[in-house]
């Protein structure tokens, strides 16, 4: 069955956005169902959990708050000790630094291009292409404010609200001059299952989804994202990335590894327990029950 292309009715979000913070504070298990109803359009029915979906909101309210590992792994510190840990220290992008404050950051011993990130939370980054044409003041204003951010509390993703903010800046990747292929692999209780491919970022992004024999996968295309009108070439070296997939992802019943692959050499992005908060619509709706089979939770 084929999703609706939903479109949100700013009528209703402003409508609903002064009650948020209310309902966050008097029941987060309310909170969860009602915005998992209102992106999704699906009834969240907790007593017979059976969507991938659904299932990531168990895991977001009552299973990975309570995951020290987890809340390691999500913040960009301690996911880099992990990969370390589990023997991988190889695909780690080269880091300059790791501040406690802004004030903290010598720009001059940086190189020309590179990416800060704050440690805690999703989309809290910067990519600098030429250190010339930064406006220090402004982004200094700008990480401050992020690093005050309690970015689990604000998402009710509270795996997030144990890890320490603080700054990374690291090595700024390229490919062919421009950002590269970032492959995001899910894997269900240790079994690498699927992935989406996004390529063109900063441009015309694109996300390819597929199983992970390559196969298509489509109807899992999320959220309205197209595809490329072009096959992508499966890289000579993706069963080594399924295998690096699995052993991070081992411990764990769910987690997507992020990785980025540039010139036949494999590097570590980040680990998501929660993509999307879980909130994700699906292209064909089936494919959220067939994933749903994937994840066991019991």
């Amino acid at each position: 069955m084929l999703n609706e292309r939903l479109h949100e009715n700013k009528f209703k979000r402003a409508m609903v956005v002064p009650f948020r913070g209310f309902v966050k504070l008097i029941s987060k298990k309310a909170y969860i169902s009602l915005q998992y109803r209102y992106i999704t359009h699906h009834k969240l029915d907790w007593k017979k959990l059976l969507r991938y979906t659904e299932k990531l909101q168990y895991l977001r309210l009552y299973v990975y708050p309570k995951n020290q590992l987890v809340s390691k792994c999500a913040g960009r510190v301690g996911a880099r000790e992990y990969v370390k840990e589990k023997g991988l220290g190889n695909i780690l992008i080269k880091s300059y630094g790791i501040y406690d404050s802004f004030d903290e950051i010598n720009f001059d011993s940086l190189p020309n291009s590179f990416a800060v990130k704050c440690t805690h939370g999703s989309g809290m980054n910067y990519i600098c292409f030429d250190k010339s044409k930064i406006n220090i003041n402004e982004l200094k204003k700008t990480f401050n404010k992020w690093l005050k951010t309690n970015y689990g509390k604000k998402t009710v993703e509270l795996h997030y609200s144990k890890i320490k903010p603080q700054i990374i800046i690291e090595e700024l990747m390229l490919e062919n001059g421009k950002l590269p292929t970032e492959y995001k692999i899910h894997v269900f209780n240790g079994k690498a299952r699927s992935l989406y491919v996004v390529s063109s970022r900063g441009e015309d992004i694109r996300y390819n989804n597929y199983y992970i024999d390559w196969t298509p996968f489509d109807g899992s295309q999320f959220n309205g994202w197209n595809k490329t009108d072009y096959p992508l070439t499966k890289p000579d070296n993706f069963d080594e990335m399924i295998k690096i997939s699995e052993t991070l992802a081992s411990p764990f019943p769910f987690v997507r590894v992020d990785l980025y692959n540039i010139n036949g050499q494999i590097y570590f992005s980040e680990l998501t327990f929660t993509p999307a908060k879980g909130t994700l619509i699906l292209d064909d709706d089936n494919c959220d029950f067939e994933m749903g089979k994937w994840l066991n939770i019991n």
